[in-house]
């Protein structure tokens, strides 16, 4: 794709029909302190200099920090086609008059591009927002400045989004509070989060500490920017779109008002971006917590709690960001583990990467496999799963017995790699002629003796029990 200057004009102006249907607020958005106040707290942040920020965020050093984030993390590209790999010459060629057009508050976000990514849940899905690359930039410019505003306010017991800190962190939190004693759990389930923030309300949130009008008119004119949905626009008038560079910290700055009528009230909470569990000592108190906060949650926040998925529970019957927990009898103490249903999407996708129907080398399954592996056990390797990993090492390797044993094709094939791998030649020929009977061949007996751990790790297949004793991390 060549940009032109003339394919920049275009790339600015298709919208403009679009943002002619945005009421005038929604694009100037400078006096937001005029709003109502959705929570009794009305204090000012003024560690920080916050009246000339939009200098900052337009600042090269951060613009070029911002580039090189949104390149890193690659992704499609929005609605305008342009990908990362064009993203450096476009900017070099206009990065003056997009600078011009946000410094004279002219510059208009492209719609994000709608994609929807199937849920656990059946039928369920994710919908996702896709900006721009260039807009993705911006986004991440401003992110850089006013993270380190935010994380000053934000609570200790937040986990999602925040630099030096993720779902690990998150885990080990919740495992010492239930550990204290605070064994009934309240998982509280926000219905389709950003999807549903309330703009007004976000904004005053943030024009009680950001003071730069500039900064806060640009925020406005993302959150309204529209979404593109089948090359039909449809208006954005609530939320913040999934897949935004901007959205994680909008989404901290709403939640951290739940954040602190928790700590008002000295709840024990773990927070991760929309997903959040509070820890009490009774099944009562869990159950006034639970009526307490939903009140707070939809008449304050205008948020809405899924009571469907919602519930009081104890901490074995909770699921947390894919873990379990179970409770140690010998250790007096609970654990995490991976989640029942972690496994089963893993087995799943195991599954498919090693479907002997599916036409590419067995040496590319083997890496295929190695990915999913490795980035399994580094996020799971918190939990305790040495007998699960052993589990899952015996059926990939089964799986890929079969595999090769599929890839042999011919009896006469089968039977001359089986002596080559040291089968003896009557049973090498008796199993040749097994036919189709692959799963009886590969579970046990000659081929599993021929096709040892040791060659398949030879052959380059990672181990999972191995790998995750080097790596776990007990918690």
């Amino acid at each position: 794709m060549n940009v032109t200057k003339d394919g920049f004009k275009d790339r600015q102006l298709h919208i403009e029909d679009y943002l002619q249907m945005v009421s005038a607020e929604q694009r100037e958005y400078a006096e937001v302190s005029a709003h109502q106040r959705i929570t009794e707290n009305n204090d000012i942040i003024t560690d920080f200099q916050t009246d000339n920020l939009m200098e900052q965020i337009l600042h090269k050093d951060n613009l070029n920090k911002a580039y090189k984030k949104v390149k890193s993390n690659k992704g499609a590209g929005g609605v305008d086609g342009m990908s990362v790999d064009e993203l450096l010459g476009f900017l070099k060629d206009n990065q003056e008059q997009l600078i011009q057009q946000i410094k004279d508050g002219k510059y208009k976000p492209n719609p994000v591009r709608r994609v929807e990514i199937p849920k656990e849940t059946k039928g369920e899905v994710r919908k996702l927002g896709v900006p721009t690359v260039v807009d993705r930039v911006f986004q991440q410019a401003i992110t850089q400045v006013l993270t380190p505003i935010y994380e000053k306010q934000f609570s200790e017991d937040s986990f999602g989004f925040r630099p030096n800190r993720g779902a690990h962190d998150a885990l080990k939190q919740c495992q010492t509070n239930v550990n204290d004693g605070y064994v009934y759990v309240v998982d509280m389930d926000l219905e389709k989060f950003f999807d549903t923030v309330n703009h007004d309300k976000l904004m005053t949130l943030i024009g009680k500490t950001i003071k730069d009008g500039d900064v806060i008119s640009i925020i406005r004119k993302f959150l309204v920017s529209g979404i593109m949905v089948d090359d039909e626009y449809k208006e954005s008038v609530i939320g913040t779109p999934q897949g935004g560079n901007l959205s994680p910290l909008l989404a901290n700055i709403m939640l951290n008002e739940l954040d602190k009528e928790m700590e008002q009230r000295g709840l024990n909470f773990v927070r991760y971006a929309d997903d959040c569990i509070v820890m009490v000592g009774s099944e009562m108190s869990a159950k006034r917590v639970m009526r307490n906060l939903t009140k707070f949650i939809e008449e304050k926040l205008g948020l809405k709690v899924n009571m469907t998925k919602s519930k009081v529970d104890r901490p074995s019957g909770l699921k947390y960001l894919g873990f379990g927990f179970y409770f140690d009898s010998r250790a007096h103490q609970f654990k995490a583990k991976p989640h029942a249903k972690s496994v089963a999407k893993f087995k799943a996708r195991m599954k498919q990467l090693t479907c002997r129907s599916w036409g590419v080398s067995n040496s590319y399954k083997v890496q295929k496999l190695n990915e999913l592996i490795r980035g399994w056990i580094n996020y799971f390797k918190i939990g305790s799963m040495k007998t699960l990993c052993a589990k899952l090492d015996s059926s990939i390797r089964y799986r890929m017995r079969m595999c090769i044993w599929k890839q042999w094709k011919t009896s006469q094939n089968r039977a001359k790699n089986l002596m080559k791998l040291g089968v003896n030649k009557g049973l090498a020929w008796s199993m040749a002629y097994y036919g189709a009977h692959i799963a009886r061949v590969c579970h046990g007996g000659a081929m599993h003796n021929a096709i040892t751990k040791e060659r398949l790790t030879r052959f380059g297949l990672v181990s999972m029990l191995d790998y995750y004793t080097k790596r776990c991390v007990t918690c």
